[in-house]
């Protein structure tokens, strides 16, 4: 097998491996896009559930 034959597809090598090398750098692209939109979520502070003896503090403290 002649690897520059194979290299240069009949050719067509350019369009071939150009787009081999445009879907790697975007699958790249998206495995860092997804990795730093899971690193800004982890950052976030969790919502703090709020208890129903909280929710009776507050409305009777308008109250008093």
């Amino acid at each position: 097998m002649d690897w520059a034959k194979f290299f240069s597809m009949g050719g067509y090598a350019l369009y071939v491996w150009g787009s081999y090398g445009i879907t790697f750098v975007l699958l790249v692209g998206e495995v860092v896009m997804l990795l730093k939109r899971k690193r800004n979520l982890a950052k976030r502070e969790a919502p703090q559930p709020v208890s129903s003896d909280s929710r009776l503090n507050t409305s009777l403290q308008g109250v008093q």
